[in-house]
């Protein structure tokens, strides 16, 4: 059978990496100045990079050392679509799954949106957190404040003003959806358009799915598992 897993930020949860919506999470915790949703979005990178910049590192980038868990490691050799940009599918030794939201491990240079670039690794190491925004300003080479296109780079990131493009893989991931004999959502809340795309290639062509979650969402479609557990438990029990 050829399962496709969707994964979002409950599978990381246990690698110490917080959900985005829980108490502690990315969408919860903003800047000084500005909610989650303002900060992750192209408009901020444009127009306030340096704040961009640091609410990333702060909220993302430290948390690049941590490793994968149980849960990456059972998926390391499956068919797997992620939402989560914390790479830990790929330290697990997934070679080819689609990270569709993105890398934060990764850049690339700032382009008009449908541009053909190449994403590469970020050095968040060389981060001098002493003097954080001039080095974060240097690292994606942005001068005057500005991001200049094809010339600063950008976190590989998909943020909540851009839309999916083939730098994100979304045409494979579209045709693995199709291709699925069964779609398996693990740890997502279902709040994103890649879960409601695969969600309706479900209902059109009538591919069973199955929703792990300890707070499973419930959607409309006639073939439908719940597995009320974490993305822990259920990788125990298969």
């Amino acid at each position: 059978m050829n399962t496709l897993y969707i994964t979002g930020a409950g599978v990381s949860a246990a690698s110490g990496i917080p959900t985005f919506r829980g108490e502690d999470g990315f969408w919860t915790i903003g800047s000084k100045n500005y909610t989650p949703m303002e900060m992750a979005t192209r408009a901020m990178y444009v127009n306030n990079p340096r704040e961009f910049l640091a609410w990333y590192y702060h909220r993302f980038a430290t948390y690049r050392n941590h490793g994968p868990n149980e849960v990456h490691q059972w998926l390391s050799d499956k068919n797997l679509i992620t939402q989560n940009i914390d790479g830990l599918d790929g330290k697990a030794g997934n070679k080819n799954y689609i990270a569709i939201h993105g890398r934060l491990d990764q850049m690339t240079l700032f382009h008009e949106q449908g541009d053909d670039v190449k994403a590469h690794a970020t050095p968040w190491n060389n981060v001098d957190e002493s003097r954080l925004h001039e080095s974060l300003l240097e690292l994606f080479n942005i001068e005057n404040q500005q991001p200049v296109l094809d010339q600063s780079l950008k976190p590989f990131v998909l943020l909540f003003d851009e839309y999916y493009t083939e730098l994100y893989r979304i045409s494979e991931a579209q045709q693995r959806m199709l291709d699925a004999d069964k779609i398996v959502f693990i740890g997502t809340s279902f709040s994103v358009n890649i879960t409601q795309m695969a969600l309706e290639v479900a209902r059109s062509y009538d591919i069973p799915i199955e929703i792990v979650d300890p707070e499973p969402a419930h959607v409309m479609h006639r073939n439908v598992n719940y597995h009320k557990m974490t993305a822990l438990d259920y990788i125990q029990r298969n």
